[in-house]
């Protein structure tokens, strides 16, 4: 459970890809990926992250961990902004903020065994050699689901649901307090999926931990977050504690994507009306002015297409960007 102690905060986060053209790679304009963003994640919660494919979730993840560097704002984590901060400055955080990626084949160096994956961030920052490294792998193997005997084998001899395994012993392998898991299970089979789920909230609750998590699954978001916030097109648009956020959904952005969640009832399911979202998703080069959503927003007015919305706070933290509200 989160002790409402600020380990991430994120202000006004950009991130910017440029567009090139031509013999000599113009830049002609630039992909805004991640456009303003900001949000706070407390010690010990899990803060989901949900929004349509191409919204800027994971760029968002990977900025926060410096995979790519952030165009403009602030990362500050426990109290220290770490937005500049060069390759060697960043050596101490790398151990403090770890990911879990999306792909568990292509994450894993296929030429190196499961041991030496795991070990190479214990040898990176020095933590301890010898027998002790070697307890330390088997350890983590053994603490996700996986055998000591499967230090020695290659990635391609297992499973997608194994390789997921490792990719997080491997993440655990210097002891983080921050993880970010850019769509953990969405490469897995339903039934590993809530294994995988399972076994992360027993390592939150039994480490400390603290989750940044991206996914598309609406309904496994809302089971293992404490909040949610949602994203469109590079923007955050509402942002609020889990149970309140689905059950009283205020941009019309999120209405739409909770109506997507299929319901197993087929009664329950007749009776839901799903929002059907029209008209086309603008171009995140050369977003329109005004609200970004508003060419697909049933309740569209002219201020919509005029001024930007602010997430602001509606009440008990629940935060959204729209001029209706």
């Amino acid at each position: 459970m989160s002790d409402n102690k600020v380990l991430v905060e994120i202000k006004n986060l950009k991130k910017y890809f440029p567009v090139k053209k031509g013999l000599f790679n113009k830049i002609v304009g630039n992909v805004k990926a991640v456009d303003d963003v900001s949000f706070t994640i407390n010690k010990g919660e899990t803060l989901g992250l949900v929004g349509e494919s191409g919204c800027g979730k994971t760029t968002t993840g990977r900025t926060i961990i410096k995979l790519y560097e952030p165009t403009e704002g602030k990362i500050i984590y426990n109290g220290t902004d770490i937005a500049k901060y060069t390759p060697k400055q960043m050596q101490e955080y790398r151990r403090k903020m770890q990911m879990i990626f999306q792909d568990p084949y292509a994450s894993l160096n296929s030429r190196m065994t499961v041991g030496d994956i795991i070990g190479e961030a214990i040898d990176i920052h020095d933590l301890m050699k010898g027998k002790e490294r070697e307890e330390r792998i088997r350890y983590l193997l053994n603490r996700v689901g996986l055998s000591s005997e499967h230090a020695n084998r290659y990635p391609h001899e297992f499973s997608g649901g194994q390789r997921q395994r490792v990719g997080i012993a491997r993440a655990l392998a210097v002891e983080p307090e921050f993880i970010i898991c850019d769509e953990p299970i969405s490469a897995l089979d339903v039934s590993i999926q809530a294994q995988v789920v399972n076994m992360l909230e027993e390592l939150q609750d039994e480490l400390g931990l603290t989750y940044l998590f991206i996914a598309h699954d609406l309904s496994m978001v809302k089971h293992i977050s404490n909040r949610i916030g949602v994203m469109y097109l590079g923007k955050m648009v509402e942002v609020g504690e889990s149970n309140e956020l689905y059950s009283n959904p205020l941009h019309p952005y999120t209405q739409a994507l909770l109506s997507a969640i299929p319901i197993p009832d087929p009664d329950e399911a007749d009776e839901k009306q799903r929002i059907v979202l029209e008209g086309d998703i603008p171009s995140p080069i050369d977003p329109p002015p005004g609200c970004r959503f508003k060419n697909r927003c049933r309740y569209a007015k002219p201020i919509c297409s005029e001024v930007e919305p602010k997430l602001k706070d509606l009440g008990g933290g629940h935060c959204a960007a729209c001029h209706l509200l």
